[in-house]
């Protein structure tokens, strides 16, 4: 593989519009287990905040040395004012939409020795008017920007996405889409969507082999009219899909410690490497060295470009 190419990821623009939360960690010892209900009970020694979703994809393509800019939908709540502080402090340029109506998404884990006991959610769908504010924001955003990536993680923030993606392929800038749900018809007309092996059951059922799911990606692709699909899959590497037929790629993990916000690096890194014009093929490599790089980490991290030059 070529030397990290840093000059052209220092030229790229990424523009991240998608559901930001934060992740929240509490990390104590757990030498007991509680009079009152049968659960270890867990003596916080420290808290640590992370971004999380849309948010850490943004924080992992400014990790990688390129630039990024957000847009999603915070509460005006504690979370909230945590998220603005952090993406400042992490080099990103946020556009975050406040709906006082509405928490910020915030998940909430409990550790003990490095295991994770407990994790607690506070979430619920923005309001109509914090999604006018993303399209505005998206439209004045856009033309400054060398590609897009909606991160989807079904908290509301795309409620819409349909016509973002119709106004960036007018605009002629490519879009990459990190799907939920069974049905990918919001998604149609995206230059690349990148389930990962569940999801990509969800979507088009499962496969019996792996021509059987070249069949079934490939009229996935064709129907949703994308450019690209890649499938991750975990310990079985990843595998894309284009006009000209099926690239794979083997995982590269050594050591799966922590595969929270995995996906998100391996988004971000494709983001990057596509918008520095590198082929579909190439770029999937580096997302697997990245998405390899970030499981062997405790919790929401991200891969440094100096991490990445230091795998080839």
């Amino acid at each position: 593989m070529n030397r990290f190419p840093t000059a052209a990821v220092a030229r790229t623009r990424v523009l991240v519009v998608g559901d930001v939360m934060l992740d929240r960690y509490w990390f104590g010892e757990v030498d007991r287990i509680s009079p009152e209900a049968p659960v270890p009970v867990v003596r916080v020694a420290r808290r640590e905040d992370r971004l999380g979703g849309a948010a850490n994809v943004a924080r992992n393509v400014a990790a990688l040395g390129a630039s990024a800019t957000l847009i999603g939908i915070t509460g005006a709540d504690e979370a909230g004012e945590c998220l603005h502080r952090m993406a400042a402090e992490a080099g990103i340029d946020a556009a975050l939409i406040p709906d006082a109506a509405h928490p910020t998404t915030l998940k909430m884990r409990v550790l003990g020795r490095q295991q994770q006991l407990l994790r607690v959610d506070f979430e619920s769908h923005p309001g109509q008017a914090a999604l006018d504010g993303v399209e505005a924001e998206f439209k004045r955003h856009l033309a400054g920007h060398d590609i897009v990536v909606f991160s989807d993680y079904a908290k509301g923030t795309l409620a819409r996405i349909a016509p973002l993606i119709a106004a960036a392929r007018d605009t002629g800038v490519p879009v990459l889409v990190d799907p939920k749900g069974d049905s990918y018809a919001p998604y149609r007309g995206a230059t690349l969507v990148t389930p990962n092996r569940a999801e990509m059951q969800q979507a088009v059922g499962r496969w019996d082999s792996e021509d059987d799911l070249e069949r079934r990606a490939q009229r996935l692709r064709e129907d949703l009219e994308l450019e690209a699909l890649l499938v991750t899959r975990s310990e079985q590497g990843m595998t894309l899909f284009t006009q000209k037929g099926r690239d794979h790629v083997d995982a590269q993990a050594h050591e799966v410690f922590d595969v929270s916000g995995a996906g998100d690096t391996v988004l971000a890194t494709l983001a990057v490497m596509r918008g520095a014009d590198m082929p579909w093929a190439d770029a999937m490599q580096w997302a697997n060295r990245a998405g390899g790089i970030v499981v062997g980490k405790l919790g929401t991290s991200t891969v440094t470009a100096a991490e990445l030059g230091e795998s080839t």
